[in-house]
């Protein structure tokens, strides 16, 4: 059983001195959990309200807050993290920035960023928002278009969005434990959900036809992999067993597709780690076990990897000092 409370982690300005608003949230939410840049509207007093939750390959955000700019550019996308990000308004005015365009997102309307690319949120008057964070990859493992999503607003009316968003905030306002198996179930409708709110489902299925079987299985593949990346004992041969095909089958699936087994394997379980590394919940975890748990078997060979990767040490990710615990990284018990 996993309680989510416990990997709750909330925020509110109401007992911190007005002048010292803006600095906590831009250290603890905004460089160490969201990894962007922050700056308030410069006439009016700052206040927000604030919920995250962080699961294996996904991340909940909700916010209330007067106006302010949330941005992603410069040093944070030197960070490596390729996540797609999902932004709805649920109240009041907000406009998005990305490649080269700006839109305005009404009430209830979202749009979807890429957090490899320069981006921001303009919460334009008093409002919540609802952010969900997933690696790229688990969403093109299901075959869709990240590149061709960025930017497109997507409906207040879109059933897949409506329903994705009442599964997320199910998921933050939960009081009590649940089971792990029922958690990583939940993660994984959220990434289906999502993949449809992208691209809909009969676009979906013209590309599955148009690919054919090659496509689903390579569909099939992925999402396996996802989905057990921090089993160390997975393989090619699981993998054939799984598809019910040869293991050099799989091998040339990737290959086509432009990358290797080990290739895609390692990146799910980088990105895993990464995520881990600057989640609160996992601040005293140790480096090596956090390797460990996302399916690495080598200390040595996940630390080389996440360095070419990232371009950064794992430590360095964290914000070690030297000290037992990270001194970027908020605990709960440290949470105001």
């Amino acid at each position: 059983m996993s309680d989510l409370n416990s990997r709750i982690v909330e925020f509110s300005t109401d007992h911190i001195p007005e002048r010292e608003r803006a600095a906590f949230w831009r250290e603890h939410f905004g460089r160490v959990m969201l990894r962007v840049d922050f700056e308030p509207a410069p006439d009016v007093a700052f206040k927000a309200r604030n919920r995250a939750l962080t699961l294996p390959g996904l991340q909940l955000f909700d916010a209330w807050a007067t106006p302010a700019r949330i941005s992603r550019s410069g040093s944070y996308l030197a960070d490596g993290a390729d996540n797609v990000m999902l932004a709805i308004n649920r109240e009041g005015r907000a406009s998005v920035e990305g490649g080269g365009q700006i839109r305005e997102l009404r009430p209830g309307e979202a749009v979807v960023l890429s957090g490899a690319d320069a981006c921001a949120f303009h919460r334009e008057s008093v409002g919540r928002s609802f952010t969900l964070l997933m690696p790229r990859v688990m969403i093109e493992a299901a075959d869709v278009s990240v590149e061709d999503a960025v930017m497109r607003p997507i409906p207040v009316d879109q059933g897949a969005l409506q329903l994705l968003d009442h599964y997320a905030s199910w998921l933050m306002s939960r009081d009590a434990a649940v089971d792990a198996q029922l958690l990583n179930l939940s993660v994984r409708h959220i990434q289906d959900l999502l993949a449809l709110a992208i691209g809909p489902a009969a676009g979906l299925a013209e590309t599955m036809r148009a690919r054919g079987l090659r496509a689903a299985r390579l569909k099939l593949a992925k999402s396996f992999l996802v989905a057990n990346s921090w089993r160390r004992d997975i393989s090619v041969a699981m993998v054939a067993t799984k598809l019910n095909v040869t293991p050099r089958y799989v091998q040339r699936l990737f290959e086509i597709d432009g990358t290797t087994f080990s290739a895609f394997l390692s990146g799910v379980r980088l990105s895993n780690a990464h995520r881990m590394l600057c989640d609160p919940a996992h601040g005293r975890l140790a480096i090596a076990s956090i390797a460990y748990d996302v399916g690495f078997g080598d200390l040595s060979h996940f630390n080389r990897s996440f360095r070419r990767h990232y371009g950064l040490t794992p430590r360095e990710v964290r914000g070690d000092r030297g000290r037992d615990l990270p001194v970027t990284c908020l605990s709960r018990e440290g949470a105001p």
